[in-house]
């Protein structure tokens, strides 16, 4: 969802990737059914492992699951900025059809605030203005 997201609010202006540690080889039916509900377009959504990524040089590196915060990420080329964005991942979440999918829509609202202060960001700050700005941004 955060690939998406950050394609349709950011534009060119930036470069989205996204990607797991072990990717289920699928995108979820429920992260396409709330992007379909939230009018972002999808683009060719696929399940990727971080480590397509892990020799590229990037220049931010967010986490947003707990899960994935836990594990041990790639060492990155140069010296990427990183947070972390605790949100719960709602492929987990119990419940009924409804429920689950009522629950997916609060986390990509979450999401998408985030990441409309990321675009919003004045990215020739100096380095910790834009990790503390992330930061701010770990807590709506």
């Amino acid at each position: 969802m955060a690939e998406a997201i950050l394609r349709h609010l950011g534009g060119d202006a930036f470069e989205a990737l996204s990607a797991g540690s072990h990717p289920a080889g699928f995108v979820h039916p429920l992260a396409i059914e709330v992007l379909r509900r939230l009018e972002i377009p999808l683009g060719d959504p696929v399940s990727k492992s971080w480590n397509e990524f892990a020799r590229d040089a990037v220049d931010v590196v967010i986490t947003v699951c707990d899960y994935a915060a836990a594990e041990v990420c790639p060492v990155w080329p140069g010296d990427p900025i990183k947070a972390h964005w605790s949100l719960p991942d709602p492929a987990y979440h119990g419940g009924s059809e409804e429920e689950c999918l009522e629950f997916a829509l609060r986390v990509a609202k979450r999401l998408h605030a985030k990441i409309e202060g990321l675009v919003q960001l004045d990215w020739s700050s100096p380095r910790r203005d834009i990790e503390r700005r992330l930061a701010f941004l770990a807590e709506i």
